[in-house]
């Protein structure tokens, strides 16, 4: 499900069925240097949990991305989205990103860190393959947070 009117219409009516949520975290580089492969990054997190949210229509809620600037400590942003989305009634929060520095909150929060993938000069078959092999390796994640529930 996505963070839009219908979908959340949806959500609201079959809550008890939608426990999960991901909200894919974006660094935003500015720099000369990093704003292309920030911008890479970005286009293959937004594609990769879109994917995921497709192949887990109705288990899922995709929030829109959060972007944050290099360098900007993103712990109290983590937590208190975290609290909000639970508050909301989501058992299972996961945090997706391709920024490393982030790998340092998987201690408190469920942050899954996937190193990004140049997509954009990728024909169609070989960029959903990628996308399916990296699904691959986040369902284990998401059905240990599952089983635990």
């Amino acid at each position: 499900m996505l963070f839009n009117v219908k979908d959340v219409g949806d959500f609201l009516t079959n809550k008890q069925f939608i426990d999960t949520v991901i909200v894919p975290l974006v660094q935003i580089d500015l720099t000369e240097q990093g704003i292309k492969q920030s911008s890479s990054a970005s286009d293959y997190l937004l594609n990769l949990t879109n994917f995921i949210e497709h192949q887990f229509k109705g288990r899922i809620m995709l929030m829109p991305p959060v972007t944050y600037l290099t360098g900007v400590d993103q712990s109290g942003a983590v937590m208190l989205f975290e609290q909000q989305l639970q508050a909301a009634g989501f058992k299972h929060v996961f945090f997706m990103t391709s920024d490393h520095a982030l790998t340092t909150l998987q201690q408190t929060h469920n942050i899954v860190w996937l190193p990004s993938i140049p997509l954009e000069s990728m024909d169609a078959t070989v960029k959903n393959k990628i996308l399916e092999d990296q699904l691959a390796q986040v369902i284990p994640v998401f059905s240990a947070k599952w089983s635990q529930a």
